[in-house]
């Protein structure tokens, strides 16, 4: 099997990790978990020459910087530059138009954890297998099904169907983010997943399904690239195509569409690390649950506390008594939520006007 290409969407501003992740220094140049930015530990997991080819980064040019400086020294790694920020479908066709029609292309969000790298990686290989079955044009587009350990109201799901030799399975259907009954229906039943948003498909299978239900996203996305300039291992497509691009994610426009949909199973200890309390469950937690962390080594004392995190880059947070909180030091930022209310930190006006 030919090497995998790794298509890494970089974009966002992270506003629900405020005010950690800010428009300057976004999530996923941050080390979250462990040493490594969350971006380069995407870099990281495809880089096994054995198995993938270079990167290709689309990213805005906000974080040309971060990439540039975090994406490693391969010297045939590929930075395509968004003019505007128009959306993963507007981003992937731009990546698939840089590579060969027949070349398996694995797009990865840049800002997600994913604790077991092997097991990533043997979930892209199936995936690979799926997406070059037959002829370009007879390839499945495949997303991976993110093993769902809890009803999550926050995710969108994926049904798995009758299976596809011993990789993968047909979609059945794909559900947007479900209410916490219904989420509780998938968890029992068992055939469905977390749509994890990430994908596998041949570059011209991904286009044509592209071409078929979003002509328009298909036909502005050639022209950008037709139009497109190189600058060393940047590439930029051209300005007005581009722009011109109607904005849509690739799950909308392709995906829910697609009529050769599949799903590979993945059990890899992911998180999307979408809010604080998502970062909480990533890292290691004492006896009690609490987590204390930061640039520097954060300091913190805690007294009888129970799933307590602070953060923080200098100052030394003491807390009392407290259940399910979590706090939050950054330069002259204080945030302090309990944990449910972690889906509202994007709202505030600091978040906001970052």
């Amino acid at each position: 099997m030919s090497r995998i290409s790794p298509v890494i969407l970089c974009g966002g501003s992270g506003t629900r990790l405020w005010p950690r992740s800010r428009a300057i220094c976004p999530k996923p140049f941050l080390p979250l978990v462990g040493e490594s930015t969350l971006f380069e530990a995407t870099v990281g997991r495809a880089s096994d020459p054995a198995v993938f080819a270079a990167p290709i980064v689309v990213t805005g040019a906000a974080h040309l910087d971060h990439v540039e400086a975090q994406v490693g020294d391969d010297p045939e790694a590929r930075i395509i530059v968004e003019p505007a920020a128009r959306n993963t479908a507007a981003a992937i066709a731009a990546a698939a138009l840089s590579l060969p029609g027949d070349a398996v292309m694995l797009v990865c969000p840049s800002d997600h954890y994913i604790a077991d790298g092997a097991a990533f990686v043997t979930a892209a290989r199936a995936a690979a297998r799926l997406a070059g079955a037959g002829a370009v044009g007879e390839g499945w587009l495949v997303a991976f099904g993110i093993a769902a350990t809890a009803p999550e109201t926050g995710f969108g799901y994926v049904k798995a169907g009758e299976a596809i030799g011993e990789d993968g399975f047909r979609v059945a259907r794909f559900v947007e983010k479900p209410d916490l009954e219904r989420a509780l229906q998938f968890l029992a039943e068992g055939t469905y997943s977390w749509n994890g948003g990430i994908f596998a498909f041949r570059a011209g299978d991904f286009l044509a399904e592209l071409a078929l239900h979003r002509p328009a996203i298909a036909e502005r996305a050639r022209a950008a690239m037709a139009g497109m300039r190189t600058e060393g291992r940047r590439i930029y497509p051209d300005a007005a195509a581009f722009t011109a691009i109607p904005s849509e994610s690739v799950d909308y426009a392709v995906m829910e569409n697609t009529k050769r949909a599949a799903v590979v199973p993945a059990s890899m200890g992911w998180s999307d690390i979408g809010n604080w309390q998502a970062l909480h469950a990533a890292r290691e937690p004492d006896a009690d649950g609490n987590v204390v962390a930061g640039v520097g080594g954060a300091r913190a004392e805690l007294v009888d506390c129970q799933n307590v995190m602070v953060e923080s880059d200098g100052p030394r947070v003491s807390v009392i008594g407290l259940r399910d909180v979590i706090v939050v030091v950054d330069g002259d930022e204080v945030m302090v939520t309990h944990a449910e209310g972690v889906q509202k930190v994007g709202k505030l006006t600091g978040a906001a006007n970052q």
